[in-house]
């Protein structure tokens, strides 16, 4: 597997394979190869429409957060993906901080991204991207025990704790003292996210 700042060449069954990622994904890609060199990556398709051809391009993630991330930041006019690509060559938990603390001058350091077009992501995205700040982005995969029976939006926000690569202990306590605070006002995962991100910014 050959790698540059932008993209991978993977080979899979003799075929040789180009795979777009941000800088914020492909610095990372060591800590998550296998003994073999081997990467499992979560991938966006699309068809690049030129006045003649599509040509299909791949962009990888190293887990289905990211890339939930990445379909909510190219939902901003005029940032494709590619421009996308570019763009995240920061920590995604950090950009997601600065959409929902309506950060510009952050946001503004990112490659492609002038002051107007961060104040459109944060007017398009704050108050959207909460869970996404709770990304570990430097911690390697730790192994996941055996859930325990919860309500379904509890599992589910804890499924979305664990791909964010926190231990089933961590994610547990986060969620019964977010339920223990404010719990009559949570009926959904969505929420209950938002809430966790809320807590643990406010004791930073």
């Amino acid at each position: 597997m050959a790698r540059t700042d932008h993209a991978l060449i993977i080979q899979h069954q003799g075929i040789s394979y180009e795979v777009l990622v941000p800088y914020s994904v492909g610095s990372r890609i060591p800590e998550h190869q296998d003994p073999d060199g081997k990467i499992s990556l979560v991938t966006y398709h699309y068809l690049q429409i030129g006045p003649s051809s599509a040509l299909p391009v791949l962009i990888g993630f190293l887990c289905e957060i990211e890339r939930d991330f990445f379909l909510q930041f190219i939902k901003v006019s005029g940032i494709g993906p590619r421009a996308a690509v570019k763009a995240l060559n920061k920590p995604i938990s950090e950009i997601a901080r600065a959409i929902d603390q309506g950060d510009d001058k952050y946001l503004k350091t990112l490659p492609g991204i002038g002051l107007q077009k961060a104040k459109e992501i944060i007017a398009k995205l704050q108050g959207k991207v909460g869970k996404y700040g709770l990304i570990q982005d430097q911690k390697e995969s730790l192994a996941r025990a055996a859930p325990e029976p919860v309500a379904d939006w509890q599992q589910e926000a804890m499924d979305v704790l664990l791909q964010l690569q926190y231990t089933r202990t961590e994610a547990k306590a986060m969620i019964q003292k977010t339920l223990d605070r404010c719990g009559r006002n949570i009926s959904s995962a969505e929420e209950l996210l938002n809430e966790i991100y809320k807590q643990r910014t406010s004791v930073s």
